[in-house]
């Protein structure tokens, strides 16, 4: 192999590296992961920690570009110790059957509104899965990237409570630290 040759070679597999999408994880003390919903017609704010997993990203390439993040359904957290004992029942997310919720994307695609990606994933929730959009936007950070989005599910669609006083429709909002591996 002459020399020309090995340097090209060598380009255009450091070339190749770099188009692949980058692996980051999450950064669970950085990130946050919050809910809303109405209850007697006030809302309940709430969060969930324990955020881990694994994010590829690559802008220029979303199709290599795939999610995979779980939280501890037993850190759910409405700052009323009552309630979240109840939450984290069996009528409610039964976090000694289910320790986790997971998200898993199916694909990642540029929105129609500018600065602003669409990842389409599956929810898991109990033993529920259900397919989530989620409109999001990306900040690059020193050796990371921040990901914030939201989205609304219907919780009884994951068997989570009864027919009560609780609205159905359930808001969560996303704050990803993600650094490089």
């Amino acid at each position: 192999m002459t020399v020309t040759k090995f340097i090209c070679t060598v380009f255009f597999l450091l070339r190749a590296a770099v188009s692949i999408a980058q692996n980051y994880t999450p950064v669970d003390q950085q990130s946050s992961v919050t809910f809303e919903i109405s209850n007697l017609g006030f809302d309940v704010d709430g969060v969930v920690k324990g955020l881990q997993g694994q994010i590829l990203f690559d802008e220029k390439n979303l199709s290599s570009s795939a999610f995979q993040v779980t939280v501890q359904s037993s850190t759910i957290n409405t700052e009323n110790a009552v309630r979240d004992k109840h939450l984290r029942g069996e009528d409610y997310f039964f976090v000694n059957k289910y320790p986790l919720m997971k998200l898993v994307s199916v694909k990642v695609a540029k929105s129609s509104t500018p600065g602003y990606f669409v990842l389409f994933a599956s929810l898991t929730i109990k033993d529920k899965t259900q397919q989530v959009f989620i409109p999001f936007t990306v900040t690059p950070e020193a050796g990371a990237f921040r990901f914030k989005g939201e989205f609304k599910i219907k919780r009884r669609d994951f068997g989570i409570g009864g027919k009560n006083t609780i609205s159905n429709e359930l808001k969560v909002k996303l704050n990803v630290l993600a650094k490089k591996i």
